[in-house]
């Protein structure tokens, strides 16, 4: 779903989402984005917008709406917290005059001619760029493949609600739980509509249901929190909500009791929930705006060995289901499956068309819209797995920490420097012994990237996704 950006629509896909106990609510959840009328109508505003664009001079034009669509509740201790329901339509031209470039968001009510002016007059003053255009005509899209992206199941205000407490009341009934931060359940739908100077038309809509919750357990000074949430395109995909609140009402109560360990240098596995979060930074340093500003860390390794033997990396928009699949991306093109990094060595930067000049390379797709520009962004970004099992791995290792969550920003992807405050559980004699809390872990990414082994858990349901994995060796600063 990244090709629509969803930075701001995910962020309506959130647990709390305005007016969804309303009855009239259900009525729209995803329902106008499948609907052939209103798909025809958005597709004429935006051709409206690029002829407008070349009636008023510009050599090259492409217009987009990006929608969202979402209702949700929030409870917390049996009670409703809070509805919401967030509603976009954003649309935006983008025009080019020789080598100069301007953009101008707006309404799909917005009078095309008078945008189109004011956009092209805004480029003909601005300075040249000769990093940017359209994307050649023969790399745009011309079929779009059916990845299954839209699920039209209406869930009501009521069955939302319901959720949200089921999820709750399970979380609440594992021994040792004391307390709620509260639960959630949300549905919604986004999409792209794109049209250019070059002839390409197209359109995509994406569903996006979810569940979450979270607690607390244990008292006073000893209270620990967790979570745990499921998100899917489609709603027969969801984990129950009885499961979910069970889950974390678990990992909560497991967390009681935390201590301190010695600081040393140990062997640290990562839990697939914060392994995700290094597949991430990686994402971030193969990025190709990064790698063109030189702010990544593995700017200069393009065909090097940056990870382990047992490190392949794929990024996949086409498979099916996925949580951020697309037919095309922010520009039109049809990407395609890359293994981004095979037994360890880098194949494949992140490339939208523009960073991809500057880099001297051509795009592979990866374009993504956020309000009027495009930059390059993943996919379905994976760590393959590996042969081991998470349980012998763990049992291979002596003294080690297990963890299951970082805190904190100390992560430099210019330098490769990791620092992160952690929890999780200590590791003894191939065993979690007891749970660990207020240590830091620090390496370095390259070093950790060298090291890491996956294990065979792996779980795509995420746009980023990886299994266990194992760094051989983390300084951990303790007691």
């Amino acid at each position: 779903m990244e090709g629509f950006n969803l930075s701001r629509a995910s962020r309506a896909f959130q647990v709390c989402t305005a007016d969804a106990l309303h009855p009239s609510a259900a009525k729209d959840i995803g329902l106008q984005m499948a609907d052939d009328a209103n798909q025809k109508q958005l597709l004429d505003r935006v051709q409206a917008l690029v002829e407008a664009a070349r009636k008023a001079g510009a050599d090259a034009a492409d217009a987009v709406v990006v929608r969202s669509r979402s209702h949700g509740v929030s409870v917390r201790l049996g009670k409703v917290e809070g509805t919401e329901s967030a509603e976009s339509d954003d649309m935006s031209l983008r025009v080019f005059v020789g080598r100069k470039v301007a953009s101008v968001g707006a309404t799909v009510h917005s009078d095309p001619t008078m945008l189109a002016e004011r956009a092209v007059a805004m480029a003909r003053v601005s300075p040249d760029d000769p990093y940017q255009g359209l994307v050649e005509k023969d790399r745009l899209a011309t079929d779009f493949p059916d990845l299954d992206l839209y699920d039209d199941t209406q869930v009501s205000p009521e069955r939302l609600l319901e959720d949200a407490l089921a999820a709750e009341e399970a979380a609440l009934a594992v021994p040792g739980v004391t307390n709620s931060s509260g639960a959630g359940a949300s549905a919604g739908s986004g999409g792209l509509v794109l049209a250019t100077s070059e002839g390409f038309v197209g359109h995509y809509t994406a569903s996006r249901f979810s569940r979450s919750v979270s607690v607390i357990a244990g008292e006073g000074t000893g209270m620990e929190r967790d979570y745990d949430f499921s998100s899917r395109l489609h709603f027969a995909d969801l984990d129950s909500a009885e499961e979910i609140g069970r889950r974390a009402g678990e990992r909560a109560a497991r967390r009681t009791g935390a201590r301190k360990v010695p600081t040393g240098r140990y062997p640290v596995i990562y839990d697939p929930r914060v392994a995700r979060g290094l597949a991430g930074h990686l994402a971030g340093a193969i990025n190709g705006a990064s790698v063109a500003r030189k702010t990544s860390f593995l700017r200069d390794m393009m065909g090097k060995k940056i990870a382990s033997d047992a490190i392949t990396i794929t990024d996949d928009p086409l498979r099916k289901r996925g949580q951020s699949s697309r037919p095309f991306d922010g520009e039109g093109v049809l990407g395609e499956k890359l293994v981004m990094v095979e037994d360890g060595v880098l194949a494949h930067w992140l490339l939208s068309s523009s960073v991809a000049r500057e880099l001297g390379l051509q795009t592979n797709g990866r374009g993504s819209r956020g309000g009027t520009s495009v930059n390059p962004s993943a996919t379905n970004f994976a760590l393959e797995p590996g042969t081991m099992a998470p349980e012998d791995m763990i049992a291979n290792v002596k003294n080690g920490f297990y963890v299951t969550e970082v805190f904190g920003q100390g992560v430099n992807l210019v330098t490769g420097e990791y620092s992160r405050g952690a929890a999780g559980f200590w590791i003894e004699n191939g065993e979690l012994a007891y749970p660990v809390s207020e240590v830091t872990i620090a390496s370095n990414l390259k070093d950790m990237f060298l090291s890491m082994q996956p294990a065979s858990d792996l779980d795509r349901n995420y746009g980023v996704a990886a299994p266990t994995i194992m760094i051989e060796s983390m300084t951990l600063a303790g007691e």
